[in-house]
């Protein structure tokens, strides 16, 4: 599979951990892909560190196995990050910037949403806090009131 090319959303089988270390340095134009795969790693263990339950379960079982095991292997907070806090947490761990921390998560995202699929990303999103849907790309609508 190219990187150029869909990603399957059959979500019978997860994608092999090269694809999507291949998926992730052509959607993040990272020049190598050591730092496509750093960047699966470090945002999957914040993702793991924020994430409980049902969505858990079903989000590692859509995922390669190496990055499944990065993301259970984390153990989830009391209260999970909203995503500014989650960016900034990532880049302190990273010791990058916000903004490279937000383009890593950004483009990170962008191919779990599509191993995942809409009904999980939106379930997941359902449990967290303000702020990660538009690391998911997705438009965030404030509450009234």
């Amino acid at each position: 599979m190219s990187p150029q090319g869909t990603v399957d959303d059959s979500h019978s089988t997860a994608m092999a951990f090269d694809a999507m270390v291949e998926h992730v340095r052509y959607e993040g134009a990272y020049e190598t892909r050591d730092q496509a795969e750093q960047a699966i790693r470090e945002v999957l263990g914040g993702l793991g560190r924020q994430l409980v339950g049902d969505e858990r379960v079903a989000l590692a079982a859509r995922l390669p196995v190496e990055a499944a095991l990065e993301f259970t292997a984390q153990v989830p907070r009391p209260e999970p990050l909203t995503g500014f806090d989650f960016v900034r947490d990532l880049a302190g761990r990273t010791g990058g910037t916000p903004a490279t921390a937000r383009w890593d998560a950004g483009t990170v995202f962008a191919v779990l949403a599509r191993l995942a699929g809409e009904d999980l990303v939106s379930r997941a999103l359902a449990q967290l806090p303000s702020g990660y849907a538009l690391l998911f790309g997705r438009a965030e609508l404030a509450s009234a009131g």
